[in-house]
């Protein structure tokens, strides 16, 4: 039986991946009285082989525009949920988004990492709703993210506890 959340996200038109494989020792996500902890993760699809790779990839304001990382972002978005479906087994578990922290790897004097993240803002307000899916936000600019990716990002979570 699919769950409101699921339902939602297919009026979407999205079909979450599985999770993107870790390249670290560490778990998606860490539940803890009623939190749940997402570990960071980037915008990548998975390839008919089954791998993990990044469409978009480059630096904001330099090979990439706005919206290129905004669909980064939102890609992001789509495998933190994915992620969490992993850990919480129902994604109707999840009661409010509480916060994204975000990355975005930018060429110098580049100053929209906020228009980039919203990307996955956007995402998380569309499949849970202005009052659950609205959060606290980072905006955060590097200088380099690991494999060249656009944004990488960490999400928390308030969940119904079990």
């Amino acid at each position: 039986m699919t769950g409101q959340i699921e339902t939602k996200l297919a009026e979407l038109g999205i079909v979450l991946p599985r999770p993107p494989r870790a390249i670290g020792n560490f778990a998606y996500g860490v539940e803890h009285a009623g939190i749940l902890y997402l570990s960071g993760t980037y915008g990548t699809a998975v390839d008919k082989n089954g791998e993990d790779f990044l469409p978009i990839q480059g630096k904001l304001g330099a090979a990439l525009t706005i919206e290129e990382g905004y669909r980064s972002a939102r890609l992001m978005a789509i495998n933190h949920l994915a992620m969490a479906k992993a850990v919480l087994g129902d994604l109707d578990r999840i009661q409010r988004v509480i916060r994204l922290l975000g990355f975005v790897n930018a060429a110098p004097g580049f100053q929209d990492a906020p228009k980039v993240m919203n990307g996955a803002s956007d995402l998380l307000i569309a499949v849970f709703g202005e009052e659950r899916g609205r959060h606290a936000r980072s905006a955060l600019y590097q200088h380099e993210l690991a494999r060249d990716a656009p944004v990488a990002g960490e999400l928390t979570l308030a969940v119904q506890t079990c």
